[in-house]
């Protein structure tokens, strides 16, 4: 509870220093139950014209900026660079997992507050962070386990080439669209097993914490469950001949 409140007031000076110094002021990366927080504040903080970004569309770790163009006059961009790390050869590059590069920039002594998400993709990751550690990382990091890397500075529209949002499709059929039960059918556990994860506060629906089992899910929520990953409703189809729901979802 005592951290909870440390982050409530940490939203609330970003956003009054904000609206009484005609700034932007930015948070450094927010995990979902820190976001979790904010959507609860949000209405409180909104004279601060606040904006959530990760770096792309459909990012789970993400900065909040408080202050508007339009209410300032002037821009200014998140203060977020991607940087491309990849193997010095990589025929010979172990296969390395989200948790490998995470790791490797931890050991590094950096905080997970100035990283955001790790997008990993063949061979290769794009990691999200904020600008003022990227030239470090760059600087500093030559090996993710025992695999010798570049990096770079990479550009957003770089990661259109090589990430679609989601590795695979699949359908679905369900009893209803309710969290609880399309959680069950995603990850294939029962529905008493879905139930715990949202008494464990677990789940996650478009970055704010839920405990309502029955929250209907819509086109393009995104749904986050802590020890499975997360996934994106893409589409509600129609009903099967035994009058399930057909629903596509991205993993």
């Amino acid at each position: 509870m005592e951290e909870t409140e440390l982050i409530r007031k940490r939203f609330a000076e970003l956003a009054q220093r904000s609206y009484s110094k005609g700034q932007f002021t930015f948070t450094s990366f927010c995990g979902m139950s820190e976001l979790s927080i904010f959507y609860e504040e949000r209405k409180n903080l909104e004279y601060a014209r606040p904006k959530v970004y990760g770096g792309y569309d459909d990012s789970e770790r993400s900065v909040v900026r408080f202050g508007s163009p339009e209410e300032l006059g002037y821009e200014e961009d998140f203060p977020i660079d991607m940087i491309e790390i990849s193997p010095v050869a990589e025929k010979f590059a172990d296969d390395l997992t989200h948790r490998d590069f995470l790791g490797a920039l931890m050991s590094m002594g950096i905080e997970r507050e100035l990283l955001g998400d790790i997008i990993v993709t063949g061979k290769k990751a794009f990691v999200f962070c904020l600008n003022r550690i990227s030239d470090y990382i760059i600087d500093n990091m030559t090996s993710v386990k025992h695999t010798m890397v570049n990096l770079r500075k990479a550009e957003i529209t770089e990661l259109g080439n090589v990430y679609h949002g989601f590795e695979k499709e699949k359908q679905v059929q369900v009893a209803s669209d309710r969290c609880d039960a399309v959680i069950s059918k995603v990850y294939n556990i029962s529905r008493n097993a879905a139930l715990e994860y949202f008494r464990q506060k677990k789940v996650f629906v478009n970055g704010r914490y839920t405990e309502n089992t029955s929250l209907v899910l819509k086109e393009g929520d995104m749904v986050t469950v802590r020890g499975f990953g997360r996934f994106k409703l893409l589409k509600i189809g129609g009903l099967s001949r035994k009058g399930r729901l057909n629903l596509t979802v991205g993993e």
